[in-house]
């Protein structure tokens, strides 16, 4: 209060109203700083280029775990102090509309997840779903297929309509980036919506030797990882800004999955990036064991 004041009424008086001694309030100001707050300084700096690095979409708990990979040793405590008092803050995911519409006459297959959204290897469990952009000239829809093992984005696709081609492109994407062969034991889960359970979406599945499940009717937890990647991309990317068309959305997507595969920390698999947790699997496959 002094130092906002003090050049319209001068530092004496003001003191002397407050009743505190001008010699206290000068040697606060000539003291050296303490190695306390030294060191907040000094990690006030990494944080917020931790934060910075990354969109300034991280949170507290992810700032702290990509400073201790960093070889930075603080109390996750002293970051979320340091990130509060400062107003550095994540991102916080909104609401959602509905895609997909749901098929109730279709025939579907079974759900064989059952909300069980493990996988022991890669290209074991694949997750897919779709989202909305709005923009300045219509809606845009992206179609997603994530690999559960190592919530890799493994397949994407952006189009100006809900047909199944646009889930049915992401599908093929994923299938040549992952070099997907008859005997894999891949299962693909989505939910009940009307692309999904289409003839040619079924067909090709089939025609890779891919099983199809589905979730059931009206049920978001039964497809809750892919929705929760949906629920990531709106706040991390799409919620941040306006977009003009379908080719802003589409060069800002080409960015935001090249940095959630290859940088972005996952608190669900120890806090790495996918392609990190698929190197570390493959790596201990073609270690081998020691007596």
């Amino acid at each position: 209060m002094i130092d906002d004041h003090k050049d319209r009424f001068g530092v004496e008086p003001i003191c002397r109203v407050l009743e505190f001694p001008p010699s206290t309030y000068y040697a606060r100001k000539t003291r050296r700083p303490s190695a306390w707050a030294r060191r907040d300084e000094g990690l006030l700096a990494r944080i917020r280029a931790v934060h910075e690095a990354n969109h300034g979409v991280y949170g507290a708990r992810r700032v702290w775990h990509q400073l201790r990979r960093d070889g930075v040793e603080v109390a996750r405590c002293t970051v979320e102090r340091l990130m509060r008092v400062h107003g550095i803050e994540g991102v916080i995911r909104g609401g959602k509309r509905r895609t997909t519409i749901p098929e109730l006459a279709a025939p579907r297959p079974p759900d064989l997840v059952d909300r069980r959204f493990t996988a022991d290897r890669p290209n074991r469990l694949w997750g897919a779903d779709m989202t909305y952009v709005r923009t300045w000239t219509g809606w845009v829809y992206v179609a997603f297929v994530l690999d559960v093992y190592s919530r890799m984005i493994v397949g994407w696709q952006l189009a100006g309509h809900l047909r199944t081609d646009l889930p049915l492109d992401a599908l093929e994407m994923a299938l040549w980036q992952r070099k997907v062969r008859h005997g894999d034991g891949l299962i693909h889960h989505s939910d009940r919506g009307c692309q999904y359970l289409s003839i040619r979406y079924g067909q090709r599945l089939a025609e890779v030797g891919v099983t199809a499940s589905v979730g059931s009717v009206a049920d978001s937890y039964d497809n809750a990882m892919a929705q929760a990647l949906n629920g990531t991309f709106k706040a991390e990317l799409i919620d941040r800004r306006t977009w003009p068309d379908q080719a802003a959305v589409e060069r800002a997507v080409v960015w935001w999955v090249g940095w959630y595969n290859h940088d972005r920390l996952h608190s669900s698999i120890g806090h790495v990036p996918p392609v990190e947790y698929e190197a570390l699997h493959y790596s201990s496959i073609d270690t081998p064991m020691t007596a």
